[in-house]
């Protein structure tokens, strides 16, 4: 790849996990009455043919990590598990009162924050409060985020018991000095014996979470950190590129200098010499920033056409009702989006209440529905089609530019009705999808809101 493209199309973009994207929701029309509405069509629809997924945030974290701009709250008390969890499973209870029947969870994960925090009984307690008003599908696909430290057998055996199979653990990088740098410390052997008692206990899909682009890396200590990847063959391996969004309220983004970080074409290597290490070493690229063992199911998922995209992340799961429980977590009735509270105390006192603890949402138009269809598309399967008349001539004269100046630099095929990324352009999928983002190009923006696209 050469450097020019970089430089040309290193520019701040969404991730596109939604569309819209949360900053462009329109929250002064969200309508809440309007919300529980769609929600309880979107559970008709749902619930009985594919069942529900649901995501639970746990917040909480018992040292900072500088790199991360995930809604987190620091403490080594643990007394906080209990309240929390009696907020998450009285939050449940409103959904399950809404709904006309028992909720079929296809779908579940536990993100953070740091799960492992909460001890296995705390644990046992949520998972046995959350089914005792659902029941799992047939073939539930259920992970959870383990931190390599504090991770131990029975956590590992107490949510293998509710059915959890994967299980994903945040390695970042194992060099001493970009570890010291974002406050994460775990040695290779630690991870290595965690990644051992999950296969023991039974886990089937094992993910290792990499991030290039943090301070201090350089080809050499990427080279370093994947290969001692490669040695414990986790099943999948995300290899997100580091987000500098030090501008976020409560993010932990300052503990380095902007000079002390790999950009623009230094960082676009590293991500390079990580792919390359890992094709040589059997993985397949799967979407952005995700790639797999041929035997896992995400892979799979990819071949057959299968492959979905939520907040969660990738995934094989075809529902399109998501619920989010906990502070900041984000619901999708298919839609209508919605985000809790992101302040803890705000987000239990509303729950508590007897209240939704929702802080915004949107309510997606038809015209969000179908660019969203067409994201969707461009993230999971590299091409999309549309119909001619879609776009007002004003549209397609923005847009047909945009696409013919991709094709040129040999990243896509396109013509008036469908769009292919070729495998040059597979590093630039944000940038292919904010050619179709309507809210970009309506709103201007007053102050930084994404990270950069490479």
């Amino acid at each position: 790849m050469t450097d020019s493209l970089i430089t040309k199309y290193n520019v701040a973009g969404p991730r596109y996990t939604s569309y819209p994207t949360v900053p462009f929701w329109d929250t002064a029309t969200f309508n809440p009455p309007e919300w529980r509405q769609r929600l309880t069509n979107a559970f008709g629809r749902n619930n009985d043919a594919n069942g529900i997924s649901l995501y639970i945030h746990l917040p909480y974290c018992e040292s900072l990590c500088t790199f991360c701009g995930c809604n987190k709250r620091i403490t080594r008390n643990h007394a906080v598990e209990k309240p929390y969890i009696d907020t998450l499973l009285a939050e449940w209870a409103l959904y399950c009162d809404q709904f006309p029947q028992r909720p079929r969870i296809a779908e579940l994960h536990l993100g953070g924050g740091t799960p492992s925090f909460f001890s296995p009984q705390q644990l046992r307690r949520l998972l046995t409060g959350i089914f005792r008003w659902a029941d799992p599908t047939d073939e539930p696909d259920y992970g959870w985020e383990g931190h390599p430290g504090n991770t131990t057998r029975e956590h590992l055996q107490t949510l293998y018991e509710f059915g959890f199979r994967r299980i994903s653990f945040g390695v970042q990088d194992y060099d001493p000095q970009v570890q010291l740098a974002i406050h994460r410390f775990q040695p290779a052997a630690q991870v290595r014996l965690v990644t051992e008692l999950a296969r023991t206990v039974g886990y089937t899909s094992i993910s290792h979470d990499l991030v290039f682009g943090l301070p201090f890396q350089c080809p050499e200590t990427i080279r370093e950190t994947v290969l001692k990847t490669l040695t414990m063959r986790p099943d999948r391996i995300s290899f997100y590129s580091y987000a500098h969004v030090p501008w976020i309220k409560g993010n932990g983004q300052r503990g380095f200098r902007d000079e002390d970080l790999p950009s623009g074409d230094s960082k676009r290597k590293l991500y390079e010499i990580g792919c390359d290490l890992l094709q040589t070493g059997g993985y397949r690229e799967i979407g952005m920033d995700h790639f797999s063992l041929p035997h896992d199911p995400l892979y799979k998922a990819q071949e057959t056409g299968q492959l979905h995209r939520n907040f969660m992340g990738y995934t094989l799961t075809q529902t399109s009702l998501l619920i989010g429980l906990g502070v900041s977590a984000i619901g999708d009735a298919g839609t209508a989006f919605m985000q809790n509270e992101k302040d803890l105390e705000s987000y239990r006192q509303r729950v508590l209440a007897g209240e939704f603890p929702v802080l915004r949402g949107h309510l997606l138009t038809r015209k969000d529905a179908q660019i969203r269809r067409m994201i969707l598309e461009i993230m999971c399967r590299s091409q999309t089609a549309w119909e001619r008349a879609d776009w007002t001539n004003e549209e397609w004269g923005r847009i047909r530019p945009q696409l013919a100046d991709f094709q040129a630099d040999g990243l896509i095929r396109f013509d008036d009705t469908s769009l292919r990324v070729l495998p040059a352009g597979r590093p630039f999928l944000r940038n292919i999808c904010m050619v179709f983002d309507h809210y970009l190009t309506q709103n201007r923006q007053t102050g930084p809101l994404f990270s950069q696209t490479v």
